[in-house]
């Protein structure tokens, strides 16, 4: 059997190699200019000495040069070329080995924008896809509620149709980046008359919108990572609409599912694990190098195993979606299952491996990396949480994809 690529992706390969050359040792920078070292709101980026870009300059140079929304129409921002599983494998290969930053992600280039290309009008399409692809407008996520939450569908947020405008009251919780975010695609309740999934309509808000008020909620990373997002009389135009009235679950549903493939990027899992070996190279125990002991060296063997299998899956997965009738959407339960307690997986281990180091946090002077292990190892584990809870995920994996019986509802005893 003969596994080579064959000229055109040689030289495709070639092709990124230049490139990652190119662009070796870039630094992202925020907007006050201080270079990016853990996660943020739109990606993880590793820190390195080199020329400084601002994260939309990056972004638009990977749209620019098909490294990035290559199957995205070029009239709405992106590259618009074909897809192409093993062109898109090379890509993610040498920028892992490379190094170099991630594209941008997030709740809009994950999550609406591809729900956009499948449900969204023109004119939406017009309006949002590129000016979120290339880092311009952030978005956040308006689904949870203090009394809705893995209950999704029984959320009570209100929208009412008044003189061809919506007008939306409400609180939503665990709103994450909503503070950062100028909009928000959000689930309302609009038929209050209707069985309760069918009666939610998907809206998208302007954060700038009076009436909207965000108090944000300190997470177990020492950050504001979630938001509690109130509406008072929040009033936006009828158009703002995803899909028909009414009919928002089954948008919410397509979102959903391209959410919980974006939580765990098995590219980013790749970059993670090369930087976990140059920790490894560094840090010693007794003098010896921690990658040089056999017991460390056995564990990341294994991490390494998994997450080369982890990789494999998600071109399985993608594939499959190439392949029209092919529903994957159990396969990415899975994804988002082993995907997010690999990587909580893996950072941990790197935390182990500084040993008391790694217990160090915010602005130690010793601390590694700039503190991006500790503080993605509890991101992650609030990702096994997010987006679905892992005990959820495993129900939904053994009764809808094993075919298992469901659990029985015990009767409330009046």
């Amino acid at each position: 059997m003969n596994l080579d690529y064959g000229k055109e992706y040689e030289d495709f390969k070639k092709e990124v190699e230049s490139f990652c050359r190119e662009y070796s040792g870039v630094i992202i920078t925020n907007k006050k200019g201080g270079a990016l070292t853990a996660l943020n709101a739109v990606g993880e980026l590793d820190n390195a000495d080199g020329q400084k870009l601002k994260r939309s300059e990056w972004q638009k140079i990977l749209i620019q040069n098909g490294y990035f929304a290559r199957s995205i129409p070029k009239e709405y921002g992106g590259f618009g070329g074909d897809i192409d599983i093993i062109k898109n494998r090379i890509i993610a290969a040498e920028f892992a080995s490379a190094k170099l930053p991630p594209p941008m992600g997030g709740q809009g280039i994950d999550m609406l924008v591809p729900t956009l290309l499948e449900l969204g009008t023109e004119e939406q399409k017009q309006k949002y896809i590129k000016s979120t692809l290339h880092g311009e407008m952030i978005w956040c996520q308006g689904y949870s509620e203090p009394n809705a939450g893995s209950d999704l569908a029984s959320l009570q947020t209100k929208g009412e149709l008044i003189d061809g405008n919506w007008v939306i009251n409400g609180q939503k919780i665990w709103t994450s980046t909503a503070q950062y975010s100028q909009m928000m695609f959000c689930l309302v309740r609009t038929e209050p008359d209707a069985s309760k999934h069918a009666g939610i309509s998907y809206l998208l808000i302007p954060m700038d919108t009076p009436g909207i008020e965000i108090r944000p909620l300190v997470d177990m990373t020492l950050n504001a990572g979630f938001n509690e997002v109130f509406f008072t009389d929040v009033t936006i135009p009828e158009g703002n609409i995803v899909g028909k009235r009414g009919e928002g679950w089954t948008v919410a549903n397509s979102t959903l599912g391209h959410e919980r493939g974006s939580l765990t990027n098995p590219n980013a899992t790749m970059s993670r694990l090369n930087l976990l070996i140059d920790r490894m190279k560094e840090e010693t125990i007794n003098g010896e190098k921690v990658i040089q002991n056999p017991a460390y060296r056995d564990k990341l063997i294994k991490l390494q195993g998994k997450v080369m299998a982890f990789q494999s899956n998600s071109l399985r997965v993608l594939s499959a979606k190439l392949n029209k009738g092919q529903d994957v959407k159990i396969a990415g339960m899975i994804q988002k299952l082993i995907g997010t307690e690999l990587r909580h997986e893996l950072e941990g281990f790197a935390i182990d491996v500084m040993g008391e180091l790694g217990t160090l946090y915010e602005n130690s002077p010793n601390i590694r990396d700039g503190g991006s292990w500790q503080f993605t190892y509890m991101y992650y584990l609030g990702l096994i949480i997010g987006g679905g809870t892992s005990q959820i995920q495993k129900n939904i994996i053994s009764e809808r994809g094993l075919g298992m019986p469901r659990e029985p509802k015990t009767q409330q005893v009046v």
